[in-house]
């Protein structure tokens, strides 16, 4: 039985105690796009740490098989969602692919790398959903070659407002092993976070593009 209130919590205690999510809101980050930010996600870092690679693989293998039933094919976002598909594909025993943010500038020009498997009914992985903007991109691309994408799994995402009507509009279902929610009631709970810092938190996520100007 996959229970996802379990396994919302656990993840973002893996994620927080090895610092793959760091929290810090009265010294926030710059993001690539400009946007102040109390919370930087680097997944990658789960890569580094067996336990909790092996967790997140599992439990990624079983969301799927628990959402999206029987599919013939994984592929993985160029580049943090690579190694996770991988690990994915081998547990269900699966082709894989992955999709590049563009099309190599060399050689074949390919943008999906793999195997051509045209028809193939495809789970797209990805290490963290922000705006969504990568993904679908990745999602367009491999409908646009004639996959049947049935929907896409992630290991956190930030349950943007914005992320949800993207993916809405691209027809393409989403989910995570945990979430911005999770992450701050795991957080406050545990005293990783002082109580008075859960609010701006909270307000953060509420309108990401404007905080902090």
């Amino acid at each position: 039985m996959f229970d996802k209130f379990e396994i919302e919590q656990r993840v973002a205690e893996f994620l927080l105690q090895i610092k793959a999510i760091k929290l810090q809101p009265n010294n926030p980050f710059t993001w690539s796009s400009g946007w102040k930010s109390p919370i930087y996600c680097d997944n990658r870092k789960t890569l580094s740490h067996p336990t909790i690679r092996t967790y997140i693989r599992q439990q990624l293998t079983l969301l799927i098989q628990d959402i999206y039933g029987p599919v013939g094919c994984i592929a993985g976002v160029a580049t943090a969602g690579i190694p996770q598909g991988v690990l994915v594909a081998q547990d269900l025993g699966l082709p894989f692919i992955y999709v590049r943010a563009k099309p190599k500038e060399h050689g074949t020009g390919n943008l999906i790398e793999g195997d051509i498997l045209v028809g193939r009914r495809v789970v797209v992985i990805e290490d963290t959903i922000s705006t969504g903007k990568s993904s679908l991109e990745a999602v367009e691309a491999l409908r646009s070659a004639g996959y049947d994408v049935a929907g896409l799994a992630a290991i956190f995402s930030y349950g943007f407002d914005l992320a949800i009507d993207n993916f809405r509009r691209a027809n393409c279902p989403y989910v995570s092993l945990s979430n911005y929610n999770a992450l701050i009631k795991f957080a406050s709970a545990n005293q990783s976070i002082a109580d008075k810092d859960v609010e701006l938190l909270k307000k953060w996520r509420e309108n990401p593009a404007e905080w902090g100007q």
